[in-house]
């Protein structure tokens, strides 16, 4: 079953804000890396609920056989976010393969254009013997492939 499709995904872009914690940040109150690879787990969960894909029911799907582990992550600093900022996180589809999806990342203060940081993630899809296996057709038709 699938949750209606969002609003907010507009032109294949989603828009999902993120209020920086302390626990987020460094010593310094900077954000700290891997905070950034939560920030991106969230807008992934987003855009699925946003395209009509329960995430519980995407990541890993027992009775379907089928699973969407996260393989690769890269992502790239380029500006400091700071302890209390709000940051607008754009996520969108950078790639479709017939085997995996690979969504990129945007991070900008929430109301300013200033870039500061970007990333993508790279899922694959598994089978229960953890065997890639061809996207599920669920999903490549949610996605619009």
């Amino acid at each position: 079953m699938t949750d209606p499709a969002s609003p907010s995904l507009s032109e294949g872009v989603h828009r999902t804000t993120v209020k920086v914690r302390f626990g987020d940040t460094d010593p310094y109150g900077i954000v700290y890396f891997v905070s950034y690879f939560r920030y991106c787990h969230r807008a992934i969960e987003e855009y699925l609920r946003a395209v009509g894909l329960r995430p519980e029911k995407t990541f890993k799907n027992v009775e379907e056989g089928f699973g969407l582990p996260i393989v690769e992550a890269w992502a790239r600093f380029r500006r400091p976010a700071r302890y209390g900022d709000t940051l607008r996180v754009e996520t969108r589809i950078q790639e479709i393969r017939s085997k995996a999806i690979i969504f990129r990342f945007e991070f900008f203060p929430e109301t300013g254009d200033e870039l500061l940081a970007e990333g993508t993630a790279n899922l694959v899809a598994i089978d229960r013997t953890w065997r890639v296996q061809d996207l599920p057709e669920k999903v490549r038709r949610a996605l619009g492939a």
